[in-house]
């Protein structure tokens, strides 16, 4: 329960020094889906070179209320399961950013030592609510796709880049919409991304793909899924029978695929987190790479909308908050 304490301690600094730049931000807070948060930890996890075989996972938080939404906030209860995961990148959903008081993402990315972006979807009556990414690497290169192509659902994917040159790696947690024929639209943007096509690549989030539709058939065929014959359910949490939450590869090799079912895990969410094994591609040899970094075709994409490293201790993007 360390982790606990201490996600609740880092909230209470974080909140100090919310509240210390909101007396001084002139800036009305967004309601249109926007990139909000940038950061780094003060005191990152130990590094390892992203290559060989990393853990991922994806989490539907369901706004920190628990299993059946109605209670209150409690972010360190999501907290705890994700600390179980012991997962390098983790892609969320419904992360829920209050406009007063703490700010549980924060707090808990500066708890386990990540880097964490997050994407603001829409503004709920008690905060912000949208998907992040936390990560082990620090995050070179952050970007957001809007998938809102209905005026009832507003939706977003957010997409960092990890490593640079050969080594590589793009990473997008998402949460499709409940209509099919949108969900087949907001499936067919991301595999229409130029940046799909040119690094290895992750797509993990809740696809609410509750049956097998044109949006999960589109996936299926384009990207590398799993070694399984059908994908783990994770929804409900207290009994799941429906595959929500799911995890793509391209260019990756997936190993194993499962979800994280521990008794914190079915109360501290309606979803179950899923965790996969992935395999990077072998690294060039030293000289191929250094000749490979100097090819201007491998520049970065000027079609990602935010550039340039976190920093421990950047603030959040003053139109979000």
């Amino acid at each position: 329960m360390a982790v606990v304490r201490r996600i609740r301690e880092r909230g209470k600094k974080a909140a100090k020094r919310r509240e210390q730049r909101r007396n001084l931000d002139p800036w009305p807070l967004l309601t249109s889906p926007h990139l909000a948060l940038l950061r780094a930890p003060h005191h990152p996890r130990p590094q390892r070179p992203l290559a060989g075989t990393i853990t991922v996972a994806t989490y539907n938080v369901h706004r920190w209320t628990g299993l059946n939404g109605r209670g209150p906030s409690d972010p360190a209860r999501a907290g705890f399961v994700i600390s179980e995961l012991g997962a390098d990148l983790v892609g969320l959903q419904e992360v829920l950013r209050p406009l007063r008081g703490d700010d549980p993402l924060e707090a808990l990315a500066e708890a386990l030592g990540l880097h964490v972006t997050f994407a603001a979807t829409r503004v709920h009556k008690r905060g912000q609510i949208g998907n992040a990414i936390l990560s082990r690497w620090p995050i070179a290169g952050v970007s957001m796709l809007d998938l809102s192509f209905t005026r009832l659902e507003k939706r977003v994917a957010v997409a960092v880049q990890l490593g640079d040159g050969p080594g590589r790696l793009d990473v997008i947690a998402t949460h499709l919409a409940l209509g099919d024929r949108t969900r087949h639209r907001q499936v067919q943007s991301l595999l229409e991304h130029e940046r799909l096509r040119e690094t290895p690549t992750l797509i993990m989030g809740d696809m609410n793909a509750w049956r097998r539709c044109p949006a999960t058939r589109a996936l299926d065929d384009e990207l590398r899924s799993h070694h399984n014959e059908k994908w783990p359910a994770s929804f409900p949490s207290a009994s799941p029978v429906l595959s929500l939450d799911r995890i793509y590869a391209r260019g990756l090799r997936v190993l194993d695929l499962g979800v994280h079912a521990s008794r914190a895990a079915r109360r501290a969410s309606d979803h179950l987190p899923v965790v996969a094994r992935v395999e990077l591609p072998l690294r060039e040899p030293r000289a191929e790479a250094s000749a490979a970094l100097d090819d201007p075709s491998l520049e970065r994409d000027p079609s990602w909308n935010r550039r340039g490293a976190s920093t421990p201790g950047s603030k959040s993007a003053p139109e979000g908050r």
